[in-house]
């Protein structure tokens, strides 16, 4: 913990710069998205989302890369709230790296902030329609708040783009549940 403490301290004076523009990512991911309409088993479609994630967790600089490891590092030993604000440092560094605002969702959705969460992926599916990790956080976050509904029609979005997603068994659960 000291260490990353540290290391956002040294980040600090960086993070003030402005945000270099990142990659297209729209070509790599539609690609990926494409092949995983096309997989043959679970095994399959979760390999290629591997390489989803690979190709959104790439920040738009150095610097910017550094702030969402740190981010990721913190959630991991269990600092949501940490997690949650070296994302805001980095949104605000680099608005435009809709990543970032997903990673926040992960992080507030861990922390219990479903209203945040929930705000954060529909900002992240505005941008980018076919981020299918924001459409199962989202449907995550509308079970727990009890609108199944809006969950399951989230839900058969996702599935439209990846079919073998895990998160498809929400499609059973009765309309009066939530997580």
């Amino acid at each position: 913990m000291r260490f990353l403490t540290f290391l956002m301290v040294l980040l600090l004076p960086v993070a003030a710069q402005a945000c270099p523009k990142g990659p297209d990512k729209g070509p790599a991911r539609a690609a990926v998205i494409a092949a995983m309409q096309k997989a043959k088993s679970a095994k399959e479609a979760a390999g290629l989302m591997g390489e989803f994630w690979m190709i959104q967790m790439r920040a738009p600089g150095p610097e910017a890369q550094a702030l969402l490891n740190a981010a990721r590092a913190q959630r991991d030993q269990g600092d949501l709230q940490g997690s949650i604000d070296t994302l805001t440092q980095l949104i605000a560094t680099c608005p435009d790296f809709v990543e970032a605002y997903n990673q926040r969702a992960f992080s507030e959705f861990l922390a219990h902030q479903d209203a945040a969460s929930l705000k954060d992926a529909n900002h992240v599916l505005a941008r980018v329609p076919n981020h299918v990790g924001a459409l199962s956080g989202k449907a995550l976050v509308l079970m727990r708040m009890g609108r199944v509904k809006a969950a399951k029609q989230t839900i058969r979005a996702a599935l439209k783009l990846d079919p073998w997603l895990p998160e498809r068994k929400l499609l059973n659960a009765p309309e009066g549940q939530s997580l």
